[in-house]
């Protein structure tokens, strides 16, 4: 009798045992697959499109366009021309959808339109999309001749900004000076321009760099316009590294240099190859009319990017991904665009894990 009982008692504490067990959380495929999605990166492209003469092409629709990432059809996620989003559902990759199937399937795309109605210069511009841009002067030795000339383009330029946009204003020598943070106030950007001084050396690619780091955390267009006027003779990085984070963190890098950049083989040649690499464009002015002119045309086009983002689909690749980008359609493919050309998945990895090190150390603000 005694053993039965002593029987029955073990065979009820391994029942317990196995039920604890059982009842135990464990990981399912589907907390794993969750666990992937959250490292997945949102690819954004900021692209412009221009026809034979340069005349920007607008009213092109996500369908219009085919992205691919190391040869492999990627899915538009949101598409955005100013401030008029769309909201593209998860289908076909655009790529593999022939046009007798485009035409039979369902609507793909629901148009946001747009919350306000944006200024420029005054007048009122719907569909004008905001965008977070960085303006890097060089206030170095270089700039002795045409610092007052320089100081009245970017302040015009910052004037003539929409409203939507919000401005920083930094300058360089040998060091980086953020005069100005992101800010919607015009006043101090302006104040922040009229208070730079002329330094010594000139360090932009390590000042650059520093502010592509600033801009990289941020979602939606992010831009920054450079004035240079000479050589770098004190910097500890390359352009390469620049350019290559740049366009890892989606950041387009204007130039705006002079003549006398121009006529200085490497610098010019530098400032070509990072600009492109980017999706930007690189301007060398004669002239104060024509820095003017560089500005003008630098905001034009920020005001005309179509602004696409995608989740990149599975690839074993986890270094450098090429990203290409073409138009389909009737009396599209001869239209020219520009945007980066690819990026690096472990430079986005990297800001991204900074990124979240530094929210979680900030202190909590009421």
């Amino acid at each position: 009798m005694t053993r039965s009982i002593r029987t029955f008692a073990w065979l009820d504490v391994c029942a317990g045992l196995i039920l604890m067990m059982v009842a135990a959380p464990r990981p399912s495929a589907q907390d794993e697959t969750s666990r992937f999605r959250v490292n997945v990166v949102l690819v954004q492209l900021n692209i412009a499109v221009t026809d034979s003469k340069g005349n920007y092409i607008t009213g092109l629709r996500p369908e219009d366009f085919v992205i691919t990432e190391d040869n492999i059809p990627q899915r538009i996620s949101t598409f955005e021309e100013g401030s008029n989003q769309i909201l593209v559902k998860q289908g076909l990759p655009a790529a593999s959808v022939s046009q007798d199937e485009q035409a039979k399937a369902p609507e793909a795309s629901v148009t946001v339109p747009p919350e306000q109605v944006h200024t420029l210069n005054g007048v009122n511009v719907p569909g004008l999309g905001g965008a977070n841009v960085y303006i890097l002067f060089d206030t170095s030795n270089y700039m002795y001749r045409s610092f007052v000339f320089a100081q009245d383009a970017i302040a015009d330029f910052v004037r003539a900004m929409p409203d939507a946009n919000k401005i920083a204003f930094y300058s360089y020598s040998r060091d980086l000076s953020r005069s100005a943070t992101l800010t919607a106030d015009r006043f101090q950007v302006v104040n922040g321009v009229r208070s730079t001084v002329a330094g010594d050396d000139a360090a932009l690619y390590n000042s650059l760099l520093l502010t592509v780091k600033d801009a990289a955390p941020l979602q939606g267009r992010k831009a920054i316009v450079v004035f240079s006027n000479g050589p770098d003779n004190a910097s500890s990085v390359p352009p390469e590294d620049v350019a290559e984070l740049a366009q890892s963190t989606g950041t387009i890098i204007y130039i705006v240099s002079t003549r006398q950049a121009e006529a200085e083989p490497i610098s010019s040649a530098a400032f070509e190859r990072m600009s492109k690499a980017t999706g930007g464009k690189a301007y060398f002015a004669r002239n104060w009319r024509q820095e003017k002119d560089a500005f003008a045309s630098i905001q034009e086009d920020l005001s005309h990017l179509y602004t696409v983002s995608y989740y990149p689909q599975a690839n074993p690749n986890r270094g450098w991904r090429t990203i290409k980008v073409r138009l389909v359609g009737k009396n599209l493919e001869k239209d020219r665009l520009r945007t980066r050309d690819g990026y690096s998945l472990m430079q986005q990895a990297e800001v991204t894990s900074e990124t979240d090190s530094a929210s979680a150390s900030e202190p909590n603000q009421k």
